[in-house]
């Protein structure tokens, strides 16, 4: 498979602490790669790292075989898109004019946008179904329609690689369900590669082909989901017990918790 990001012996975080520690992770073109892992463990700086809003100490990052230390920001962004966990919108900015935002990278100083432009726009709200929603303004919308919107600004940009933050939280889940179900589309009827971090292991589990388990800033297990998600491998990062089957509908790995035991197994269990 063509690898569309190569991550090699990666390391960084903020200031002088470290956080992602000599990670090496290579995601191939139309991929769905999930990023799993307790909280702290490092998911998030590592996709900020990824994206270009912090510098890493250590390692290299290469997209589509190109350096991102050598990527104008402009460039870099024609190429990947972020959506972040919490995206702030302190104006009253209608949909439209939010999603017309992605297009910058495309566009010189000053320039106005075409009507190609124009219509990148209205596709991209047409393919997460905000089109009837263009004339709102943003602070009117649900927290599923904002998220469906700020996900079609992404895809204004016309990214080949599309990283998220928890996309999903704060969200109930049958708007969980709908905006995994509209990146697993955008995945594969448009070979749009993703990289999410995700909170829900059984989520992950049903959407994602590919997994990173995270641990102390490093990658404690990448595979496929069903050789990521075993009893063994959460128990040992989360610290929880656990019971892993498989999905009577997809046989994809379903991770189910047993409330009230001790984080460890005991001898013989």
């Amino acid at each position: 498979m063509e690898t569309l990001l190569k991550i090699s012996n990666l390391s960084g975080g903020y200031g002088k602490i470290t956080v992602i520690k000599d990670v090496s992770l290579k995601i191939n073109k139309g991929d769905f790669m999930g990023l799993i892992g307790p909280n702290g463990c490092g998911k998030t700086t590592l996709l900020r790292l990824l994206s270009k809003i912090i510098k890493a100490q250590n390692g290299v990052v290469n997209l589509e075989g190109k350096d991102i230390t050598k990527m104008g920001l402009k460039e870099f962004c024609k190429k990947a898109a972020f959506v972040q966990q919490d995206t702030l919108i302190n104006f009253p900015f209608t949909v439209f004019e939010i999603v017309q935002m992605g297009r910058i990278p495309h566009l010189k100083r000053l320039q106005q946008e075409t009507k190609k432009d124009l219509d990148i726009v209205n596709n991209a709200l047409e393919m997460t179904d905000t089109l009837s929603l263009k004339d709102k303004f943003v602070n009117e919308l649900s927290a599923g329609e904002r998220q469906r919107v700020i996900i079609a600004k992404a895809l204004a940009q016309e990214p080949s690689l599309l990283f998220l933050d928890e996309p999903t939280s704060h969200l109930d889940i049958g708007h969980q369900v709908q905006i995994l179900d509209l990146l697993s589309k955008l995945n594969k009827q448009n070979n749009l590669t993703i990289l999410i971090v995700i909170h829900d292991l059984n989520l992950a589990s049903e959407y994602c082909n590919r997994m990173a388990l995270f641990n102390e800033g490093g990658i404690f297990k990448e595979g496929l989901p069903k050789d990521v998600l075993t009893y063994q491998n959460i128990e040992a990062v989360y610290k929880t017990i656990v019971v892993v089957n498989d999905n009577p509908i997809s046989a994809k790995p379903h991770v189910i918790l047993v409330a009230g035991r001790p984080a460890c197994r005991q001898a013989g269990e």
